[in-house]
């Protein structure tokens, strides 16, 4: 994977027109390995006509057939053999308990390793300062392979973590939502002198500064505090608030200024890191492309246009993630609509869409894949 190891260790992370080809390279390298090596993926492309060599300009890049994340939630997709795995991670799952499991290799995690680094730079998440955490999310169990779980741990490691106090506690074999202890870990943690970072679900922090504000507790955080969010807002859609709204809660109860607020998208089917900027907009980092596709007709529209996220990267050989759509719907904005500095297009997320309502080239995938042996 030379093309691969190139582009991840590019120093400018946000450098999309100076790396077309280098991407394109990597993408190519990568479909034929995961067409070699994965029956699963090879039937699925073979089915749709598709060659990895017909990636030949950035162009055919729409052309690569992509999987609607639900697949992976039906059908284990491999291009190495599991034992060979390091690393496994399953999806939060859906209502009806099934979940994606993506496999890495030590290659992909290395390439993920650099990425983060990379992109951290942009907000200045890596600190020597210690801090205090707050995770909202679970606290983490042998069992737990959840990528949102090892991802929110995963950042408490930007800085040395002093203290991890976590929202969703094992208590009794199950998970319990415990704002109460989580609330009286920020007044403790107020009232010392290293910062505080909170790191999770953005749901459960508003649930959290909603109490505060009914109890009329407000505190003001150490300088160099954070509130970092991720994850989405999941099963609490229907109570998702305006971010400005969001915003002014979490000045009124914790004293954090809109700078202090910091959001990541991303998902376990497209392990790329998407980092806000200054402004707040996901701007599309080298390790990856997007397209956003026509609902109707799934061909890709103009910048501006919205449409059906389609996340398309490289970076994982564990698992063809080659091209992906999760259910998300989004715009795709010129880079020099924001305003921050980078010219690298940014991605706005309008919300979700029941992907059983979606028609895709690979809507037929698991059909494909009954007729394949497939070593899990």
């Amino acid at each position: 994977m030379k093309y691969r190891r190139k582009l991840f260790r590019h120093r400018d992370a946000f450098d999309l027109k100076g790396t077309n080809e280098l991407f394109l390279k990597a993408m190519r390298e990568n479909c034929t390995y995961a067409y070699k090596h994965c029956p699963g993926y090879r039937a699925i492309l073979d089915d749709a006509g598709f060659a990895p060599d017909r990636l030949q300009t950035v162009d055919d890049l729409a052309d690569l057939p992509f999987l609607p994340t639900a697949l992976f939630k039906r059908r284990r997709l491999f291009s190495v053999p599991r034992w060979r795995l390091p690393l496994v991670v399953t999806s939060s799952g859906t209502s009806s308990g099934k979940a994606s499991e993506i496999g890495f290799t030590v290659g992909d995690l290395w390439a993920g390793l650099k990425m983060v680094l990379h992109i951290c730079k942009l907000r200045h998440l890596l600190s020597f300062t210690p801090c205090h955490y707050v995770v909202f999310g679970y606290q983490p169990k042998h069992k737990n392979r959840t990528g949102v779980s090892r991802t929110a741990f995963g950042v408490t490691l930007f800085t040395p973590a002093l203290s991890r106090t976590y929202a969703l506690r094992w208590k009794k074999g199950a998970y319990v939502l415990d704002l109460g202890a989580v609330q009286d870990a920020i007044v403790k943690h107020s009232k010392s002198r290293f910062p505080l970072r909170f790191m999770g679900f953005p749901a459960y922090a508003w649930f959290l500064m909603k109490r505060m504000e009914e109890q009329n507790v407000q505190v003001r955080l150490p300088k160099g505090s954070r509130l970092m969010l991720g994850g989405g807002w999941k099963q609490f859609y229907a109570e998702q608030v305006d971010k400005s709204e969001f915003y002014a809660l979490a000045k009124k109860v914790l004293g954090l200024d809109d700078k202090d607020i910091i959001e990541f998208y991303g998902a376990v089917e497209h392990p790329i890191f998407y980092n806000d900027c200054e402004r707040h907009h996901f701007h599309i980092p080298i390790y990856s492309r997007v397209i956003i596709r026509d609902p109707v007709t799934l061909k890709p529209v103009p910048n501006g246009t919205p449409g059906l996220v389609n996340l398309i990267s490289a970076m994982d050989i564990g698992t063809p993630l080659l091209s992906v759509m999760p259910d998300d719907l989004g715009i795709l904005h010129d880079g020099c609509s924001c305003g921050c500095g980078l010219d690298s297009p940014w991605l706005e997320i309008l919300g979700r869409v029941g992907m059983q309502d979606i028609k895709t080239c690979a809507a037929g995938a698991s059909e494909i894949l009954n007729k394949v042996e497939v070593e899990l």
